[in-house]
């Protein structure tokens, strides 16, 4: 991330009409050392000229952290009353009119007290990335919307607080903050993270270690996503477009297509890779009731398998194949053989050889699987 030489401290400076650049910390769990991280790299942008403040740091008691923060300027909170109790919150229009260049804000999935200017602290953000001003934040990973039934299922907790997942997506830069199952137990069990009186209660819920490995490899994979995502739109064209395997799973009115999406599915849970299922449908064609519901059965057990199914209307079916397979980077198409009878494939090119012909240049592999008739 770089930065404009520091502002002068005259009130009649004009901050660029850029937008602000937004780096996120993120983690598996409280604990991991992402507020830490964060205001170690404020102090090293501090010491090179660099305009720092804190809009807002949650220690929750950890002395590491409040030391830490020690000799970065604090943006005072808002104070706010909400059911006569005094509460505070970041000064969002406070930190406008201060403009640094960069702005420390913690904890993004935060819900602001009823009142506020904007419901959510990740909104705060927004506005002040629309200012021009920089932004460091952090967040753990249950947090995002999208993972939202996993982690309930894997923790058996309903996290309340969520931000969208396209913060992840539009971010300049993330930043996985990764430490072990093990030492994040040890820190917990050191008094680093919780009171005392919460300790055991937090090791039998939800810092068990089979939750802290599950979450772990989300937060792992979320960052990997994000980072072949950005190398997907920086290459040439004719280039290897992903370091990931993508699973294509090619679907039609056949009833059989229930039983090719369930071996695809098999084999992208093999790869670890993500999951598509596609129907291309003629646009010249009305379905049936039958195809229709038959369609719906596909795209809801795609979705069961953790998939994205995609609806696309062409009344060339390879050339739209093709076309979705290199708009999404697959690496694997999986489709069923032939139902065409053999006399149009003796005077006509078969579907599968148009397909090849067509994904040829862009190192996808083809998996025609033999289903029942």
């Amino acid at each position: 991330m770089s930065y404009p030489h520091t502002p002068s401290p005259d009130s009649s400076y004009i901050r660029p009409t850029r937008r602000g650049k937004h780096k996120i910390f993120i983690g598996m769990a409280p604990g991991v050392g992402k507020t830490y991280r964060m205001l170690e790299e404020a102090h090293q942008l501090q010491q090179e000229g660099i305009d720092v403040v804190i809009g807002i740091i949650e220690t929750h008691g950890r002395k590491d952290t409040a030391v830490k923060a020690i000799g970065l300027e604090v943006v005072p909170k808002k104070a706010n009353i909400h059911k006569n109790i005094n509460l505070q919150e970041m000064d969002t229009e406070a930190i406008l009119n201060r403009s640094p260049q960069l702005v420390l804000v913690d904890e993004l999935a935060h819900t602001n007290i009823p009142g506020s200017p904007r419901e959510k602290r990740c909104q705060d953000v927004e506005v002040i990335l629309a200012a021009g001003i920089d932004v460091y934040s952090t967040v753990n990973i249950q947090h995002l919307e999208s993972l939202n039934d996993l982690v309930a299922g894997i923790t058996g907790v309903v996290v309340r607080e969520r931000i969208p997942d396209r913060l992840l997506d539009e971010a300049d830069a993330v930043v996985v903050i990764d430490v072990t199952p093990e030492t994040l137990e040890e820190r917990l069990r050191e008094g680093k993270i919780y009171a005392a009186n919460k300790i055991e209660q937090s090791l039998e819920n939800f810092f068990q270690r089979r939750n802290l490995i599950a979450l772990r490899e989300l937060a792992l994979r979320e960052v990997a996503d994000t980072v072949e995502e950005e190398a997907n739109t920086s290459i040439s064209p004719g280039q290897i477009r992903t370091v990931h395997e993508r699973v294509l799973i090619c679907v039609s009115t056949y009833p059989n297509s229930i039983q090719l999406l369930r071996r695809g599915a098999r084999i992208a849970n093999y790869m670890n890779a993500k999951l598509y299922t596609v129907f291309i449908a003629d646009p010249e064609r009305f379905l049936t009731k039958e195809e229709t519901l038959h369609i719906h059965t596909c795209e809801k057990l795609c979705r069961e398998f953790g998939g994205e199914f995609l609806h696309v209307k062409s009344n060339n079916v390879a050339q739209a194949i093709a076309q979705v397979a290199a708009t999404n980077y697959i690496t694997q198409i999986v489709i069923g053989e032939s139902q065409q009878p053999r006399w149009k494939r003796f005077f006509k090119r078969s579907f599968t050889q148009r397909l090849l012909e067509l994904i040829r240049d862009q190192h996808i592999d083809l998996h025609i699987i033999a289903t029942e008739k």
